[in-house]
């Protein structure tokens, strides 16, 4: 009788092909349409926001892991990832040297501090957005279009001014941040994302569907809401961040309604027209106890 090995491996029993490096320049490739939209809207500012964005975070991350003496892994593209996200939540009349700072934040705090790529507990380009907006309140929120100075749609809703039209939040050539010009174009990189399995839809349908209905019951309107600032922006490419949301279905859902109410809490109630990057950033905070308490359990246990 030949005898055969019982050979033992631990799980993950079953492997997916598919490589980190793959899934991050694919997002860099849906953001594309919506970074030459920046561009046309805003001009050749958008392209050196974008630029200085990507090489801070380059070059933060090189600086780093050459410091922990770690592999460098810049060809992965996450660092790619994490500028070019940072820099769409730039208005175009940022400083670029405000850029710089936020990227080296966004890499340095948001990332690599607590281990570098998959350890990360928040979403490291809002990281940097956060820091600068207490850091620099007036230059991140000082708007121009045309080359002058303007209030974006949410602004104009704050200040009771008129609705923007449907059609040019959905088309775009709007002030506001560098990847708020166009719902379309948003939609159709997610679109992409989907249709490769990366980007999981449970998050951004909990997370829109939640604003929609509750801006409505408050008797405002709900397809404004979902098409004014960086709502689908922030549904679909930071709130589904693999590393910083939860990893089961039901977890999903609830990270997408917990963040949609933190948007319509902030925009109706607060101080703050925008409220997608801290509600993102809040629902972060939860994912350790969501993922614990959303777990498939084992048969028969209790705890």
């Amino acid at each position: 009788m030949q005898s055969q090995e019982l050979v033992v491996t631990s799980s993950p029993h079953l492997r997916e092909e598919t490589s980190v490096a793959e899934i991050m320049w694919t997002v860099n490739i849906s953001l594309v349409p919506v970074m030459l939209a920046a561009s046309y809207v805003f001009g050749l500012r958008a392209l050196a926001i974008i630029a200085v964005s990507i090489i801070s975070c380059s070059l933060t991350e090189y600086i780093f892991l050459r410091a922990r003496n770690k592999e460098v892994t810049l060809t992965d593209g996450s660092a790619v990832v994490t500028g070019i996200l940072l820099a769409l939540t730039m208005p175009p009349a940022i400083p670029l040297w405000v850029v710089a700072i936020a990227a080296v934040v966004a890499i340095a705090l948001g990332k690599q501090v607590f281990g570098g790529l998959g350890n990360n507990p928040f979403n490291p380009a809002l990281i940097g957005r956060a820091f600068v907006t207490a850091a620099y309140p007036v230059l991140i929120t000082t708007w121009t279009f045309d080359g002058q100075t303007a209030a974006t749609p949410l602004n104009l809703k704050m200040m009771e001014g008129e609705i923007t039209p449907y059609w040019d939040l959905f088309i775009g050539n709007i002030p506001g941040s560098l990847g708020e010009t166009s719902a379309f174009l948003i939609l159709l990189g997610a679109a992409l994302l989907i249709y490769k399995g990366y980007l999981n839809w449970r998050i951004p349908a909990g997370m829109l569907t939640t604003v929609f209905l509750l801006t409505w019951l408050m008797g405002h309107d709900p397809v404004f809401h979902l098409l004014a600032g960086s709502l689908l922006l922030g549904a679909f490419y930071y709130a589904t961040d693999m590393v910083t949301t939860p990893i089961t279905p039901r977890g999903r859902w609830l990270f997408g309604v917990g963040a949609g109410v933190f948007v319509v809490i902030i925009r109706l109630w607060g101080g703050y027209p925008e409220g997608v990057m801290y509600s993102i950033l809040l629902m972060n905070m939860t994912v350790p106890i969501i993922n614990r308490f959303t777990r498939p359990r084992s048969l028969g246990e209790v705890n």
